[in-house]
């Protein structure tokens, strides 16, 4: 259970840790404004160090500055020399997350103060692990931490070749919950998850090397994303196999020379016959009902009640009802089983068409109301559907045959019907799954085709395709549109760094409230409609369409690629530096995916290789 203690203060924490000889430590925190402030608190409280160890921070600080000259001036600059102490997360730039982690390399601090995103991919030297909670923050609040998360922090414990054992303590602190992570402790780790997406760029690659469908969707059945689904699909097949072997061993022991297929046949027909049964109606009432869903849509008049006097113009249907207007101009909603009679003509819905309908169907009478089945009638169909079932069924045994074997295979026909469902069940769930790792790759390819990029017809790939299927990007699709279109082409470089900017960034993250220009307005206004045409065939396939173009990342990435300098787009932002620097390289590494378009696109690949040279640079870099 969650103590809901106040956090240890950073220096009365590293103090404890220093008594029982359990520095250096990694002290993770749930968010990177509690690791900056943490950092400076225990540089201002902690006892002095000694003047060398000082000195060699300095020193070792100002040979780094020369060749990484953006960390100069670094807020936190003080903190490491004074305290020996630093914060480390994502939204710091390359080159401090660097120096921190070499500080660290060489033994010269006594701790980092860490989100838990440090633990993958940094191989920090520490003696000891610090967790103060036992949750994790993001963007939409707390969750808890997964056991593999928890396990890559605590793995971070202990030096290679200095350390025989690692030290991990539970600190206290409001999001504290040892007894979480006890479990997560002994739990086995998360299972893998695979990065195989169905994406445009993986259908094009895979569809111009293999050159058919069927060769695409078995190397996504084979990918590590859909091997549950695949296993699921090897046990039915299992399941439908061995019942194949029962039929066969029983037909040929009967004497009775059938196929399988019979068998499936058998199961087919007497499934539909009973689905069939349960929808013919057996009261005038049940029949009446089963006609009013039919035949009460929109636009439609009907009478209420028994006598249907009081009419009714439909606007709506609901589960088991209406919705509609009145002759008074009054809504109403009432049940299907309230409705006595409906008239055939559709009108307008419009509330200044009401009178004239209404006028229509008091003039027309009686005449205009659809005429109401008879039960027997009814009955009729469905009795002559359910005669020619039952006839196809007694033709599964030729009729050639002699009286006494066709009773007797008959009978052995019948008593494999249980099999013959666990046949039929069992390939319906493996169409249904194989469908299901297909699907997206499917709907994928009629959008491509859509826009000329695939012959779906001919299972290959276009011209246009090929240099599509080499853009690795976010949005391949809206890019490749938009170069198609020429939009690239008339751009300047400020107006090519905005616009990737803004299609490179995080739909949500803000970056400030910096200005755009009119003319920079403009141009994101031509590629938001190149992105509504993208979406609108999207949404028709059934894909989920691509975020909102982000215009505060464009006003930054316009303002960096003009010149300003680094300390005032910081200042001018609301995003901390890490942040910048990920969407600003982003957007130089999706510039230089168009670059390499030079065969394809040549005037886009020289504007976005000089864009990419802008925007690449330190502290971007």
């Amino acid at each position: 259970m969650k103590l809901n203690l106040p956090e240890m203060p950073p220096a009365t924490l590293l103090a404890a840790l220093g008594t029982y000889n359990l520095l250096p430590a990694i002290v993770f925190l749930p968010t990177r404004r509690r690791c900056d402030q943490a950092a400076s608190e225990a540089a201002l409280a902690r006892r002095p160090e000694s003047a060398e160890r000082r000195a060699a921070r300095r020193d070792f600080m100002r040979s780094f500055v020369e060749q990484y000259p953006e960390v100069r001036d670094h807020r936190h600059w003080t903190t490491i020399i004074r305290g020996g102490v630093a914060s480390h997360h994502a939204g710091h730039i390359p080159a401090w997350k660097l120096v921190i982690e070499k500080l660290m390399s060489a033994g010269l601090l006594d701790a980092i103060f860490a989100t838990a995103t440090v633990a993958a991919g940094v191989d920090f030297p520490a003696r000891t692990v610090v967790l103060t909670v036992a949750d994790a923050r993001t963007g939409r609040g707390w969750r808890a931490l997964t056991a593999s998360e928890l396990q890559q922090m605590t793995g971070r414990a202990g030096r290679r070749g200095r350390d025989r054992v690692g030290f991990v303590v539970a600190a206290p602190g409001v999001h504290q919950d040892p007894q979480r992570i006890a479990e997560l402790l002994k739990a086995p780790p998360d299972p893998l998850e695979s990065q195989f997406r169905a994406t445009y760029t993986t259908l094009l690659n895979l569809l111009d090397a293999f050159g058919n469908f069927d060769q695409v969707r078995e190397i996504a059945e084979r990918s590590f994303a859909h091997r549950e689904a695949m296993q699921r699909v090897a046990r039915l097949g299992r399941e439908r196999d061995e019942a194949e072997g029962r039929v066969s061993q029983k037909l040929a022991a009967s004497g009775c020379d059938l196929p399988i297929s019979t068998v499936r046949a058998l199961e087919r027909l007497t499934s539909a016959r009973s689905r069939l049964g349960e929808t013919i109606p057996q009261t005038r009432a049940e029949m009446f009902q089963q006609w009013l869903a039919e035949v009460v849509q929109p636009g439609r008049v009907v009478g209420i009640g028994r006598s249907g006097k009081r009419l009714l113009l439909i606007t709506g249907r609901r589960e088991g009802g209406v919705i509609g207007v009145r002759e008074d101009g009054r809504p109403a909603a009432l049940a299907l089983a309230r409705i006595g009679r409906v008239f055939a003509p559709i009108f307008s819905s419009h509330p200044d068409k009401l009178d004239e309908a209404f006028a229509a169907i008091h003039e027309g009478g009686g005449k205009l109301a659809l005429p109401e089945p008879k039960l027997r009638e009814s009955r009729a169909d469905e009795d002559a559907a359910m005669t020619v079932i039952d006839r196809v069924i007694d033709s599964l045994v030729p009729a050639h045959l002699p009286d006494e074997e066709r009773r007797r295979c008959a009978e052995v026909l019948w008593s494999l019907r249980d099999d013959g469902e666990v046949i039929e069940r069992a390939e319906r769930r493996i169409d249904v799954l194989r469908a299901e790792v297909w699907e997206p790759f499917e709907r994928r390819a009629r959008v491509l085709d859509h826009f000329g990029y695939v012959e779906f017809g001919q299972e290959k790939v276009t011209e246009r395709g090929r240099w599509l299927a080499d853009l690795h990007v976010d949005r391949p699709l809206l890019i490749g549109e938009a170069l198609e279109a020429g939009l690239f082409t008339s751009l300047t470089t400020t107006q090519t760094a905005a616009v990737m900017a803004a299609l490179a960034a995080d739909e949500d993250r803000d970056y400030g409230e910096m200005e755009l220009d009119d003319s920079l307005v403009t141009t994101l206004a031509k590629f938001e409609d190149v992105a509504y045409k993208v979406s609108t065939a999207e949404w028709q396939q059934g894909i989920e369409p691509g975020g909102e173009l982000n215009f505060s990342a464009a006003a930054a990435a316009a303002r960096w690629a003009g010149g300003e300098e680094w300390p005032a787009l910081v200042q001018g932002t609301r995003a901390e530096e890490g942040d910048l620097v990920r969407m600003l390289s982003r957007a130089g590494e999706a510039l230089m995916q168009i670059a390499s378009l030079k065969t394809a696109h040549p005037a886009a690949a020289r504007n976005a290789a000089t864009t990419a040279e802008i925007i690449l640079r330190k502290p971007v870099s």
